[in-house]
């Protein structure tokens, strides 16, 4: 597994993984259900995954967008290739939504709607609250 999976929380919050990609809770949810998609592989670019990533990356996204309006219905989803820091091959994967949502008490705002998302922003999650989110992915995730 590369370091940037490992600095985002792999395995402790992996929502799923496939071959060449693991599906995590994002750590700092700057939105509800935000998720980070990032490729097992070594490579820092992203031409530089192997063929069998791209095959995989179409069922990986429409797992990713089947399981997430099980959590809450967004309207828009947003794929961040960013790569400034962390150097491999991820996205950050954002669900956006108009109105502010509530999770098990905890209201989650997208203070960038309807604009660029703000990733600098993050909701303050309960470790219980992110345990129940992870849980509740990982069981709306399409089975294999």
């Amino acid at each position: 597994m590369n370091a940037t999976l490992e600095k985002f929380g792999y395995p402790t919050i992996l929502v799923r993984e496939y071959a060449h990609w693991c599906v995590l809770l994002r750590p700092a949810q700057a939105t509800l259900g935000a998720l980070i998609l990032g490729a097992k592989s070594d490579a820092t670019a992203f031409s530089g995954l192997p063929p069998g990533a791209f095959a995989e990356l179409a069922q990986v996204t429409k797992d990713i967008e089947t399981a997430l309006p099980e959590l809450r219905p967004f309207q828009r989803i947003n794929y961040l290739m960013l790569m400034m820091v962390d150097p491999h091959v991820h996205f950050h994967v954002l669900p956006r939504y108009a109105e502010p949502q509530d999770f098990h008490g905890v209201s989650f705002v997208d203070p960038g709607w309807p604009g660029v998302p703000d990733l600098k922003f993050a909701t303050a999650v309960p470790e219980d609250t992110r345990a129940r989110m992870l849980q509740a992915l990982q069981q709306a995730w399409p089975k294999a």
